[in-house]
């Protein structure tokens, strides 16, 4: 399943390595329902429509080398690319056209572009992928919005919003009933411990407008690009919740009339078979096991951005964060006496502890600043 990607960039619970799914076997092509496919077949048929979205695990390093794999190979069939990115809101889309074009280094572009705030997964994920572009010179599209555009949806309706607010983003097709109960799982999933998943919670139903907005600003962005230069391919780099079963983004796209579309996701040995449907995605490719040991020390949060800090916005059931304390609606402010003020530097704070060691943590929690300790237990 794809990182919750509403709002909130995860830092999710460790995942078990499972030894890998017969349903997809490891270097293989499979159209879901069981049927194996050449490589040639897929990618050929893919580069002959108009879009292609390739899926990912944010935080999955194998998943970003397979999408550079899979932008090569389409490039080397439809050479003229444009590659959009869930990663970077409309606001940066200068500095993808600057660092495209070769005038900025890797440092300026990083900080041009704000990657710390507007996304802050690890950079070398997607760094193999921003020089492709850059060698080839392929353009880069933001396709998002800013975050807080998306947070007011949670609070009040879309059509609430002054369309100057919008970002050029228009109303989003309605959902699918099977996606709702897509989303009302997740939302489950992510509730505080103690809190009642009910379908008629007005919470929930704004987590689906805010996730709507999300799918309908990258589909309008991609239905543009297409309609500016509909000879090229438009290639979208996004979390495959954002492509699974036609849900998102593809049901939005096609709503727009965009229809050529083929979906492509990366299958982790930790995935579950169950999963497989036959509407799933067009093609999905196995990936390997990793080695044991090289999972980093997980906290167990979803966030999102707030006013001098990071608030949680969920908290996972046995996580380190719900040992230590941590509660959804706390304001991270420091970390080991650093000053927290974006998302990536929640996760960097995290990712530099070693098993077996503790994070203090300093929030503040309604009116008083709390004190707290994340304890990591040892490697296993």
């Amino acid at each position: 399943m794809a990182a919750l990607a509403i709002i909130a960039a995860a830092i999710a619970l460790a995942v078990p390595v499972l030894a890998h799914k017969a349903c997809v076997p490891a270097g293989e092509w499979v159209a879901p329902g069981g049927a194996r496919l050449e490589a040639g077949e897929v990618l050929a048929r893919a580069a002959r429509g108009a879009v292609v979205l390739l899926g990912e695990t944010h935080d999955n390093a194998d998943h970003h080398r397979w999408q550079l794999q899979t932008v090569a190979a389409l490039a080397a069939l439809r050479p003229k690319l444009v590659l959009g990115f869930e990663m970077f809101p409309r606001r940066v889309q200068a500095a993808l056209d600057r660092w495209v074009a070769g005038d900025l280094s890797e440092e300026e572009f990083l900080k041009a572009s704000d990657w710390s705030r507007v996304w802050g997964m690890e950079t070398e994920h997607y760094l193999p992928l921003f020089h492709f572009a850059r060698i080839n010179r392929i353009p880069m599209l933001a396709l998002n919005v800013e975050r807080d555009f998306v947070q007011s949806v949670r609070s009040r309706e879309f059509e609430a919003i002054p369309a100057e607010k919008r970002e050029g983003v228009s109303a989003a097709a309605p959902a699918s009933e099977a996606y709702v109960d897509w989303l009302f799982r997740i939302w489950a999933e992510h509730l505080e411990k103690g809190r009642v998943a009910a379908r008629g919670d007005p919470d929930f139903r704004r987590f689906v407008d805010a996730e709507l907005v999300w799918d309908s600003a990258m589909g309008q962005a991609i239905a543009r690009s297409i309609s500016r230069s509909p000879e090229a391919l438009v290639v979208g780099i996004m979390g495959s919740g954002h492509i699974r079963n036609g849900y998102g983004v593809p049901h939005q796209l096609r709503s727009l009339g965009v229809t050529q579309t083929a979906s492509l996701l990366p299958w982790s040995p930790d995935s579950d078979c169950a999963e497989f449907t036959p509407d799933l995605a067009t093609a999905v490719f196995g990936l390997p096991a990793l080695r044991p040991g090289r999972e980093r020390p997980l906290l167990g949060v979803t966030l999102e951005a707030a006013p001098n800090g990071v608030r949680v916005r969920s908290v996972a059931q046995g996580s380190v964060a719900e040992a230590a304390g941590l509660r959804a609606g706390d304001v991270l402010i420091e970390a080991a006496g650093r000053t927290l003020k974006a998302l990536g530097e929640v996760r960097s704070a995290v990712q530099a502890v070693a098993w077996g060691t503790w994070l203090p943590l300093k929030v503040r929690r309604a009116d008083e600043i709390v004190e707290l300790v994340a304890k990591f237990p040892p490697a296993k």
